[in-house]
């Protein structure tokens, strides 16, 4: 958890209600407004600032005002079975979309043991991670994962192929929290290095290449980079096949495909988000996978065996210098107790950008100390 120095803190009720009103303001429904601020704000709990509200402006703003989002959801199942949907979302929020599609999956899999979603035609869907928590909320094993505007290069090459593709998984435990393993397939993704740029930050060496195959590390310049397409992000587990590139870049495949083929959807340079030198939608796949425990075995055991597991891994042998050992979820949970009553940390170029926002909406009743 990295906090800007010019970081002002906001009390999340504030920055939920705000960035609701936001939503309103640009012709999203109010019901479907607080679904995306419940998104966003659930990110800044969680410690996860790439995909919180420093994403308002612009990601979800801008484009709803270019007119490559709509700011009204038309949710359209194209195909059903008793386990399974395919759905269309026609540009509309992702946020929105990804919510009914799990919770369409939940429902199927408390009837059937499991149930599968999968969506096209959706956009940015907000942290994988809270629509994957939906499910273990639910007492069941979930799972998600997108496809995204190509930035990250195959093994081997150096083009921006694929996008940074999360494999998401959240499972309920006997803990305080559940395990949930939330991470792009890609080294890093581009959320992060937006962070970068804001505080002003260079990034490590080996987390993108250029189109010669060399290291970068200006975090503003590769922003452009990679809308030029002449930077590339790399697989988990870095450049070549010596520490394992090519596993990641299998798993950012594995992603692309389930995230396209089975909705029939847009996939890799299809979402580059022009055609003709003109700004279009970028029309994302998702799909959802719920598990119903109880289909297998009792909740109440496979949470205890869960939790044994976790901290069994914890209480292992640490490494010289080693603190203590994690496991997933875990860093997320003490977030959220150092920022339960704390707030957001909202950094300076965030700050700028809300308040511009606040401004051209007409959004007076809010009086930010920044």
């Amino acid at each position: 958890m990295e906090i800007a120095k010019d970081a002002k803190w906001v009390k999340f009720d504030v920055m939920k209600a705000f960035t609701k009103d936001v939503f309103k303001g640009l012709g999203v429904p109010a019901a479907d407004a607080e679904v995306c601020a419940e998104v966003l704000i659930c990110a800044d709990k969680l410690g996860i600032d790439s995909h919180g509200v420093s994403r308002l402006k612009p990601i979800y703003y801008d484009r709803i005002k270019q007119g490559i989002q709509l700011a009204t959801t038309r949710f359209e199942i194209v195909r059903q079975t008793p386990t399974t949907a395919v759905i269309d979302g026609h540009n509309g929020m992702g946020h929105v979309i990804s919510v009914r599609a799990m919770n369409m999956a939940i429902k199927k899999a408390k009837k059937y043991g499991l149930g599968m979603t999968a969506v096209r035609n959706s956009t940015h869907y907000g942290i994988a991670g809270y629509h994957a928590l939906l499910a273990a909320k639910a007492g069941m094993i979930g799972i998600t994962g997108t496809n995204a505007r190509p930035s990250v290069a195959p093994t081997f090459g150096v083009e921006n192929m694929l996008g940074t593709n999360p494999m998401t998984f959240a499972i309920p435990t006997d803990e305080k929290f559940p395990f949930l393993l939330d991470c792009a397939t890609s080294i890093t993704q581009r959320g992060k290095i937006e962070v970068y740029a804001k505080l002003g930050k260079k990034m490590p060496k080996g987390w993108v290449i250029d189109s010669r195959g060399n290291s970068k590390t200006d975090s503003v310049a590769v922003l452009k980079d990679l809308v030029a397409g002449t930077a590339a992000l790399v697989p988990v587990g870095g450049i070549g096949e010596e520490l394992g590139g090519y596993k990641g870049y299998g798993y950012c495949a594995v992603v692309e495909i389930l995230s396209a083929a089975l909705q029939q959807g847009a996939y890799m340079k299809m979402l580059l988000g022009v055609k003709d030198g003109k700004k279009v939608p970028y029309p994302l796949g998702h799909f959802f996978l719920a598990i119903n425990i109880e289909a297998f075995t009792t909740l109440r055991s496979f949470k205890k065996i869960t939790g044994n597991i976790l901290r069994e891994l914890r209480a292992s042998k640490k490494m010289p210098g080693a603190k203590r050992i994690y496991t997933a979820g875990e860093k997320e949970h003490l977030n959220w107790l150092y920022r339960e009553n704390r707030g957001v940390p909202v950094n300076g170029e965030t700050q700028k950008e809300m308040l511009a926002m606040q401004a051209e909406l007409g959004l007076k009743k809010y009086k930010f100390n920044f």
